[in-house]
């Protein structure tokens, strides 16, 4: 065969050698591309857009202050330093500070959390759409857990120094184990976690439902799971 029939399949065999890498470059291009060609995560829970005459300022997330006008003291709270009222029906108390309280968590990615807990009280069963929580026990004895899209438990005992970790979005609990108050600080990284109660949603404070559920989630501790580190139990709420 001469080199004149051979030339354009020579030609195209190199083309298709040069396409599988140049597929690939582009491939890869899109799931490395830097993050400052994605979207930013929404800080609050929906943000129509608003009409043309309507839009004014407002942020995703919280203006800044004049750098000129800054001071040490945007950098610390005292929001987090006295308990709160555990006279309710779960006896039991959360304080949330986020950047809209503390100014100086503005822009850093970061909410805090203080939890106090009289004895045989709870925290009910919620989550954090925007935000993963590392909870540390400053003081008492606490059943925690939280449970995966598959409906899998992941429950532990924690004392007085033991950390915890809340995945983002899932539903999580925490029980006062002991005999006397606990209480626990929470770190998230969110400036706006955003908290959706479960069972707040569904039932008034005053349901029946929600006595029997904080019954049953007292009863945790009795099922011998508070030392598993998962539990293959259906879906509990």
């Amino acid at each position: 065969m001469s080199k004149q029939v051979l030339l354009p399949y020579a030609q195209k065999l190199q083309e298709m050698k040069l396409f599988v890498p140049l597929c690939s470059y582009f491939l890869l291009s899109g799931i490395y591309a830097p993050k400052a060609l994605s979207d930013s995560p929404p800080l609050q829970d929906v943000c129509p857009m608003a009409a043309q005459g309507e839009r004014n300022v407002f942020m995703n997330g919280l203006l800044c202050k004049d750098p000129s006008t800054i001071l040490a003291s945007d950098f610390k709270t005292l929001l987090l330093n006295h308990a709160g009222d555990l006279n309710n029906m779960f006896r039991s108390s959360v304080n949330m500070v986020t950047a809209t309280e503390f100014p100086g968590l503005n822009t850093l990615g970061l909410a805090m959390a203080r939890t106090d807990i009289a004895p045989s009280g709870v925290v009910l069963p919620h989550s954090h759409p925007r935000a993963s929580e590392m909870m540390f026990v400053h003081g008492g004895s606490v059943v925690v857990g939280f449970f995966d899209t598959n409906g899998r438990q992941f429950q532990k005992t924690l004392g007085d120094g033991e950390v915890f970790i809340f995945p983002r979005g899932l539903v999580h609990y925490i029980i006062n184990y002991g005999f006397g108050p606990s209480t626990t600080f929470s770190v998230l990284n969110s400036q706006n976690p955003g908290v959706v109660g479960i069972t707040h949603g569904m039932f008034t404070t005053d349901s029946d439902v929600l006595e029997g559920l904080m019954a049953r989630m007292l009863k945790f501790g009795e099922m011998g799971l508070s030392d598993n580190g998962t539990a293959g139990l259906p879906w509990t709420f």
